[in-house]
């Protein structure tokens, strides 16, 4: 392998040929989902009559917005959904998530997570951390959990024995967040939706899908789920989409969630686009691919810190649900360098030297390394981690594999230099 640019360590360099050698046959799987669901997506865009003029911007209430419109029609049928509200208005997946919740969820009704404890910044909106004015916990919705097993798989006993009608919605969080459990795969999702639907018609089946869309061939609303939600500057933004969210799944619900983004009556014919419109579609358009570079630069790092003598999870030739990659460094140092090499390896903010500190919406300090075009954009290769046991880094992101592979190995060899 040749790094003419960098100085690589060679032990680095060696492993990182066994590593491709390794993880070979992965990749051309990816491949394979990457030209499938990048064949749906220009299916998607001919389906819905993606025109030039779609792409001007609208301004003030944003009536008749046809380019917004034609944008929903994409994504409603790249995520098999009846409908889909596409906004840029959305200022992270958490707020996706919360006007979602906040959007179906009424005072008195009961949600159910089946997946164990939600990730870290939407357990304020729920009321399970901190005592937030406007939580749901504040609006008198009750919130309670299934816990995973101990190996951090679905409880599907456990959930065959506690759901029924009284529950309004069952939540289904799709990746790992800051946890070892695995990512749930389709099949896993389906299995929840199956044993879901034999106790109760009336909950809604929600899930978080963040990290997840465009990974396998199936979506998780062909399977069972009601409703989806995630960030643009993640899979589904494609590394273009400068900001925003997405809710997509039955047409009803997708109206209600509509209902808490603007006002009750208005939904989803107010928004104006500004100058948004082109990268959002060109985004949708860039996602099936560049989640499948993201996807082959997981696998990769997988192989090269299992051959350095490091536990990863998912390892390089299991089936994966999201992009997401965790590698267990043991040591707060580890972490740290490690998360410096990524940074190293960026086109942008090359120079800049992450350093643990105090994020809003976590409960430890957190190490974040991202050199991005857009910032925060976890489908740009990006590294973070708690610093915590086991001082693991979640590596994500990679717009496209030769520089993915290549911020890899400068973490790998931040850590052996020092």
């Amino acid at each position: 392998m040749n790094c003419n640019f960098f100085n690589i360590d060679k032990t680095v360099l060696d492993a990182s040929e066994k590593a491709l050698s390794l993880c070979a046959d992965s990749l051309k799987k990816i491949d394979d989902i990457q030209e499938y669901n990048q064949q749906k997506m220009i299916k998607a865009f001919q389906v819905a009559g993606v025109g030039e003029s779609h792409f001007a911007g609208s301004t003030g209430y944003g009536y008749d917005d046809r380019g917004r419109d034609v944008l929903d029609k994409v994504y409603a049928y790249a995520f098999d959904a009846e409908d889909a509200l596409v906004r840029h208005n959305f200022v992270s997946g958490t707020h996706t998530l919360t006007v979602a919740l906040f959007g179906l969820l009424r005072p008195g009704d009961k949600m159910l997570s089946v997946t164990g404890i939600p990730y870290d910044t939407i357990r304020s909106a729920i009321g399970i951390e901190g005592n937030y004015s406007g939580s749901l916990k504040d609006f008198g919705i009750e919130y309670s959990q299934l816990d995973l097993k101990e190996d951090g798989t679905v409880d599907y006993d456990a959930i065959e024995s506690t759901v029924d009608d009284s529950y309004k919605m069952i939540y289904i969080q799709r990746s790992r967040g800051y946890s070892l459990r695995p990512t749930l795969t389709i099949d896993e999702i389906e299995k929840i939706c199956r044993i879901v639907r034999s106790k109760t018609q009336r909950a809604i089946i929600m899930l978080d899908n963040c990290y997840g869309e465009f990974v396998e061939k199936r979506e998780p609303l062909s399977v069972g789920v009601d409703v989806i939600a995630g960030s643009l500057i993640k899979n589904p933004g494609g590394g273009i989409a400068p900001t925003g969210g997405y809710i997509a799944g039955k047409a009803k619900y997708v109206e209600m969630c509509s209902y808490r983004l603007t006002t009750p009556g208005t939904g989803k014919e107010l928004g104006a686009t500004l100058d948004t419109t082109r990268e959002m579609f060109m985004g949708a358009y860039h996602a099936p691919h560049v989640t499948g570079e993201a996807l082959k630069t997981a696998v990769f790092a997988a192989a090269l810190f299992e051959i350095l003598g490091y536990e990863v999870t998912p390892k390089y030739n299991e089936k994966r649900g999201d992009i997401i990659q965790v590698i267990k460094l043991n040591t707060s140092e580890n972490l740290i360098n490690f998360c410096k090499g990524i940074q190293s390896g960026s086109a942008v903010d090359s120079f800049v030297s992450p350093e643990p500190s105090d994020m809003p919406g976590y409960e430890s300090q957190v190490i974040m390394a991202a050199g991005a075009f857009t910032l925060g954009s976890s489908i740009e290769l990006s590294a973070d981690g708690p610093l915590r046991e086991p001082y693991a880094a979640w590596m994500q992101g990679g717009l496209n594999f030769h520089s993915g592979k290549l911020g890899v190995m400068l973490a790998a060899n931040k850590m052996i230099k020092k």
